[in-house]
């Protein structure tokens, strides 16, 4: 099974950039993050020609997350519990069958949390929080499960091209850090690290050429239960999406599992 996770960046900006990749990297799962849409206005049409099932958590113009998949899922759950006041589209969850049982994906735009010195910082630790909660219950039921989405965090300093650029910012403090590593600590793998410990990124800024500098950082990843780490035969990034024309910021994070 080929599970993917992209920050779209607006899903109707990049429809065109988001049916070729599908139609190239056949993709099993597509977990897709900042679609920027309410669900009834998803250009679900165009993805159901592919032969892909939709499901997605939308909201206006902001965040939104979307789950595609070639066999339909048999449960999806929307919004990550724990805080009934938060109106933020950020977390998608999808069971599907396979021929070994039974495997969890789910699709996670987690906070960014800049500025820091505001209300966002808290925000974003305290999602982290109710995820990793939510993580451990979840852990419990022992089967194959993929966390995968932008996390909106530069785990190490070999994450990015430039750390020094980042110490002050959301996405690299001690405390972003550490929440991520509380969740690899009850049992997550990143699968990127669990087959390569080369630099590579997931992020390119549109502003001050950082395409064609190189100038990334690696925030897109995709965590794996023991379950799913067992199952696991090969990760990539797809680097070579953020080069065609009107990409996102992002490319897509693929893996591999044999089930």
């Amino acid at each position: 099974m080929k599970i993917a996770t992209w920050n779209i960046n607006g899903v109707k900006a990049r429809i065109e950039n988001l049916l070729h990749w599908l139609q190239e990297c056949q993709p099993d799962v597509a977990c897709l993050q900042e679609i920027k849409s309410v669900d009834d206005l998803f250009p679900r049409l165009e993805i159901e020609a592919l032969g892909y099932h939709v499901e997605t958590h939308g909201q206006k113009g902001f965040n939104g997350v979307a789950i595609l998949s070639k066999v339909s899922p048999v449960e999806v759950n929307r919004g990550l519990p724990g805080d009934d006041s938060d109106e933020q589209s950020r977390f998608i969850e999808a069971v599907f069958t396979t021929d070994k049982g039974v495997i969890r994906v789910v699709s996670l735009y987690l906070p960014n949390g800049n500025p820091v010195d505001t209300e966002k910082y808290p925000y974003k630790l305290g999602w982290m929080q109710r995820l990793e909660d939510w993580a451990k219950e979840r852990l419990e039921l022992e089967e194959p499960l993929v966390l995968a989405g932008d996390y909106n965090i530069i785990p190490q300093p070999i994450d990015a091209k430039h750390p020094e650029n980042w110490v002050n910012d959301a996405l690299f403090l001690p405390q972003s850090k550490q929440a991520f590593r509380r969740l690899a600590n009850l049992g997550f793998y990143d699968a990127i690290r669990n087959v390569s410990d080369e630099q590579m990124f997931s992020f390119w800024d549109y502003q001050a050429g950082a395409w064609p500098k190189n100038n990334g950082i690696r925030i897109d990843h995709l965590m794996l239960s023991p379950e799913a780490a067992n199952m696991l035969e090969g990760a990539e990034i797809e680097k070579h999406t953020r080069g065609w024309d009107k990409p996102s910021d992002h490319v897509p994070v693929v893996i591999q599992l044999a089930c």
